[in-house]
């Protein structure tokens, strides 16, 4: 029995893997960017469209990103320590493992965004709309969910609900 034949190009490929390209931190913020593990720390993102993104183990911490749009971006295991993202929306986003420590999220909007395992330990989500997010582990230690719309889209929080929406 003859072995297969390997064509050259598949030969050339398992010699000479192509080369992943790296991601630019100096590309402008725009959708779909990618900034994929770059330090974005004190950055000034107000009102800026980072729809699709690709933030994946991106550093924004101290950041401005008021009224920013995250929706539908990839930021695995990103940093948003202190950063302060009122009225932002992050719509349909990933943010699994994510960390958002006392980060400002007052009337952000986090519909349908997974939120798996993220940490949002005394963090700010007074009205913020978490209806359809996914919670599964997520870590709401000492965080400020006063007015925030839940899960299921019906029950709102009450007023000094620290932790945990009452």
């Amino acid at each position: 029995m003859r072995p297969p034949l390997i064509s050259a190009a598949a030969m050339a490929l398992l010699l000479f893997p192509v080369a992943v390209q790296a991601a630019d931190c100096t590309t402008p913020a725009q959708p779909g960017v990618d900034w994929q593990r770059c330090y974005m720390d004190e950055r000034d993102l107000v009102r800026h469209d980072l729809s699709g993104a690709r933030l994946r183990e991106t550093s924004f911490q101290r950041s401005r990103m008021t009224q920013a749009v995250l929706a539908g971006a990839d930021a695995y295991r990103a940093r948003f320590l202190s950063a302060d993202m009122a009225e932002a929306r992050l719509e349909g986003g990933v943010f699994v493992e994510a960390d958002f420590t006392k980060a400002n999220l007052t009337g952000a909007s986090l519909r349908g965004a997974d939120l798996r395992r993220a940490k949002f330990f005394r963090a700010v989500l007074r009205g913020a709309d978490l209806t359809g997010a996914r919670l599964q582990g997520t870590d709401f230690l000492n965080a400020d969910l006063s007015g925030a719309r839940w899960t299921d889209g019906q029950r709102q929080c009450a007023e000094g609900s620290v932790g945990q929406c009452n």
